[in-house]
């Protein structure tokens, strides 16, 4: 789906994270989010491209 729009506890969920780690992640810029009405909200595409980023490069490989 384009433009997927998540929620924090599908954030939670996706990232077998609690919802508190998200919340905090989101509040601290940490993570990719947003805000409706005081709720945090996330999309999809963000997620996905900062999950790949978290992902060590052969450099910061420490087993290299």
């Amino acid at each position: 789906m384009q433009d997927e729009i998540l929620t924090l506890p599908d954030v939670a969920t996706l990232l077998k994270v609690g919802g508190k780690t998200v919340y905090t992640m989101a509040r601290n810029a940490e993570i990719p989010a947003f805000k409706v009405r005081g709720q945090w909200r996330f999309k999809r595409e963000d997620i996905d491209a900062w999950i790949e980023q978290q992902k060590p490069t052969r450099l910061d490989d420490p087993a290299r």
